[in-house]
């Protein structure tokens, strides 16, 4: 695990990630639809506070939810339906996860940029079902009138300099050899509103704008940029906002190993 993963340990970090936008209902649709085995069990590795568990937990049998960070699992069992008699949370890296399986679904958020690839798919392949699918669910804001102005306060202010807004982790797990890719989907756009405070909180849950890693004054000062470049486009202090999701999904596959030979 990274440094900057290291900070999804901070309980201000967790905290803030309340404020993250949730995954459109579709997303849910889709991921019941790609369970077609049995038993209808659910792999959520990096579960964070349970953003997909808890909505996915009254769809399926069980969701086994993990997340190396307890701040993240102690906020999810405190959030709406986090104590669905489904989830079961497990403080772990999924490396070294205790799993009992077999699932028909692994689902994984944006940290998956953070886990050892090799080690994560050699942990997780031998518990799947026969057709069970990997699904990678980013989502966020499209179409934002101040994204430019945004980026350029997050490009001064990360701690993650070499931020590539166009990497594709799926590409990137993909060229490992760790996916068969079969699909991939894009949510139709649902509206959601949020008061600018929380908007600019929610910058705060990620791995290289969390507070514990600025100076209390480049934080505010990264806050008060931000507040300034939406302020405009708010209404009695409320964004609105257009979410949409991006699922892709493919069946896992083991690490390649090499064989050594005096060649």
């Amino acid at each position: 695990m990274t440094d900057l993963a290291g900070t999804f340990q901070h309980q201000a970090v967790a905290e803030a990630y309340q404020h993250r936008p949730p995954y459109p209902d579709e997303v849910f649709d889709r991921l019941e639809a790609l369970i077609t085995d049995e038993p209808r069990r659910v792999l959520d590795i990096g579960a964070g506070e349970g953003a997909i568990a808890r909505p996915l937990a009254p769809r399926v049998e069980a969701v086994d939810a993990i997340d190396i960070a307890p701040a993240m699992i102690a906020a999810g069992k405190q959030r709406p339906g986090g104590d669905h008699p489904a989830i079961h949370w497990q403080v772990s890296g999924i490396e070294t996860a205790e799993l009992t399986g077999p699932y028909a679904l692994v689902t994984a958020g944006a940290s998956i940029h953070w886990m050892p690839w090799e080690e994560t798919f050699a942990q997780i392949v031998p518990h799947l079902t026969p057709n069970a699918q990997l699904v990678v669910i980013e989502h966020g804001p499209v179409d934002t009138p101040w994204r430019d102005a945004v980026r350029a306060l997050i490009k001064l202010h990360s701690r993650k300099q070499d931020f590539n807004p166009k990497f594709k982790v799926v590409d990137a797990i993909q060229e490992r050899g760790l996916l068969d890719l079969s699909g991939t989907a894009r949510t139709a756009p649902i509206t959601y509103h949020q008061r600018v405070a929380d908007y600019v909180e929610q910058f705060h849950s990620t791995s290289s704008l969390a507070r514990e890693l600025m100076p209390a004054e480049e934080a505010a000062a990264f806050d008060a940029g931000v507040e300034s470049a939406v302020r405009p486009y708010a209404r009695d202090g409320v964004l609105e906002l257009r979410i949409e999701a991006e699922l892709s999904w493919g069946r896992p596959l083991p690490p390649r190993t090499v064989a050594a030979t005096g060649h």
